[in-house]
């Protein structure tokens, strides 16, 4: 039974607007006189007299026979104008108090954090900066434990600079994009009405934040004292962009062959390229170019030009150990509302509820960066200073466990049978936990950038 309602409203418009229509499925066995035909049904179940209702006998479907389809339209009047026939849509409903529930979680997770970072920043660093600032003998220098010995290396240069600094420029370029979009998002610029508007925007927006992305990654490139600019400018604009590209065309040609109306037409794909090509990588270029000839990021402290020998490590601070347990947390912070994302993008729900979306993001970014900055002092506590990546890596794990919940959610809710559904789900979840990998990755990096500045520019350095 379809109910369609409709609006009116003689004083604007003539005539009447659907605003709106509910479908209803009934399951009857239907009956009907003499025999069938198929011009001029008469149903004794179902005819201008009679209306089908839930009480009629169900149709059977453990025993052969015919089934009879039908159905009836209802028209009923509404109070709700032109204008709001979406908030239906943009309204959670029953799953608020799901949603609620997974901020809540993920604030007790937050809370926890914030009270280990307070407790390791108020107490633990406390007492080492006045213990390390006293003046000592010089017996008790040479027996001195902690992060202040690592001083003449925590600032030496990571391996693979280049790639450090361009992983940490896309993914400032991936956050700026989402903070744009979360704000577009709560105004009510993006609404369900426009098919296709939030993919749209969110192209739209990483190619006009190519400038941020060369800036950033130029200024870390500079300060660990290389001076390829175009190498690193060309790697900002080229690696990420290309790899999202070469996956979505090599996507693409496989749902051409099997014919699909979905397929992207090459009109399409040459408009992406000329957005890539003629907006993205000028806007990266004169973002690093700016940011080459800025002045380079001084550091508190000198690395020595002898590396230190880093004592032997516990089990728990081995570098794949660490990076794992770091990544649970954020995860963990946003795992139901992946759930409902994805089951927006693979089961065709509607998802709108933007503003509980922003609270998770902000959730999100708390728990990378106070995850990171924990497992970052422990680091330098073991007196291991090659916390560049490590930091990186950290928060950027959570993409590893975002990838395995797709592979289970593929298991579990998904019924894809064909060769090329399933090539289009593994590769698409590819490209997402890679962009999760570099947001969360940079939130980690630049928490712990800041953390490791600030402790070491607050001890006296002999």
């Amino acid at each position: 039974r379809f109910t369609i309602r409709y609006h009116e409203n003689p004083s604007h418009f003539d005539g009447a607007r659907v605003v709106g229509f509910l479908v209803e499925p009934f399951t009857v066995k239907h009956e009907y006189k003499g025999e069938w035909d198929g011009n001029n049904p008469k149903l004794t179940t179902c005819n201008s007299e009679k209306k089908v209702e839930h009480t009629l006998p169900a149709q059977p479907i453990n025993e052969p026979g015919e089934v009879i389809w039908t159905y009836d339209v209802t028209w009923e009047s509404s109070e709700v104008p032109w204008a709001s026939r979406w908030d239906v849509f943009l309204k959670s409903g029953e799953d608020d108090q799901i949603h609620w529930f997974s901020i809540i979680n993920s604030l007790m997770i937050v809370m926890f954090l914030t009270g280990m970072v307070a407790m390791i920043m108020m107490r633990a660093l406390n007492k080492d900066i006045a213990r390390y600032n006293e003046e000592q003998t010089a017996e008790e220098t040479q027996e001195e434990t902690g992060w202040k010995l690592v001083h003449g290396d925590v600032f030496r240069p990571p391996a693979f600079p280049i790639l450090l600094s361009v992983f940490c420029g896309t993914g400032v370029q991936i956050a700026a994009m989402l903070m744009t979009l979360m704000v577009f998002a709560l105004l009510g610029f993006l609404s369900p009405a426009h098919r296709g508007g939030l993919m749209t925007a969110m192209l739209l927006l990483f190619v006009f934040m190519g400038y941020p992305a060369g800036y950033v990654s130029a200024r870390l490139y500079k300060m660990f004292g290389r001076k390829d600019w175009k190498r690193n400018t060309f790697m900002t604009a080229m690696l990420y962009p290309g790899t999202v590209f070469g996956c979505f065309f090599v996507v693409n040609l496989f749902v051409w062959h099997q014919g699909s109306s979905g397929a992207v037409p090459f009109g399409t794909m040459f408009a992406l390229l000329v957005l890539w090509f003629g907006i993205s990588f000028p806007l990266s270029s004169i973002g690093a170019y700016t940011g080459f000839n800025k002045e380079t990021i001084a550091n508190p402290t000198r690395y020595n030009h002898i590396p230190r020998q880093i004592p032997p490590q516990p089990v728990y601070m081995n570098t794949c150990v660490s990076t794992l347990v770091g990544g649970i947390l954020p995860f963990g912070a946003v795992f139901i509302e992946v759930f409902f994302i994805m089951s927006s993008i693979w089961l065709h729900q509607v998802y709108y509820v933007f503003g509980f979306l922003c609270l998770v993001l902000l959730i999100l970014v708390a728990t990378c960066a106070e995850i990171t900055i924990v497992m970052c002092y422990f680091q330098l506590c073991s007196e291991d200073y090659h916390w560049w990546w490590r930091s990186f890596l950290t928060s950027g794990s959570s993409a590893l466990y975002l990838y395995l919940y797709s592979i289970m959610y593929f298991v579990t809710k998904l019924d894809m049978t064909k060769f090329t559904a399933g090539l289009i789900y593994f590769v698409y979840m590819f490209l997402v936990s890679v962009s999760f990998f570099l947001l969360t990755g940079t939130i980690g990096f630049f928490a712990c950038f800041w953390f490791v500045r600030k402790i070491y520019s607050e001890i006296k350095i002999d």
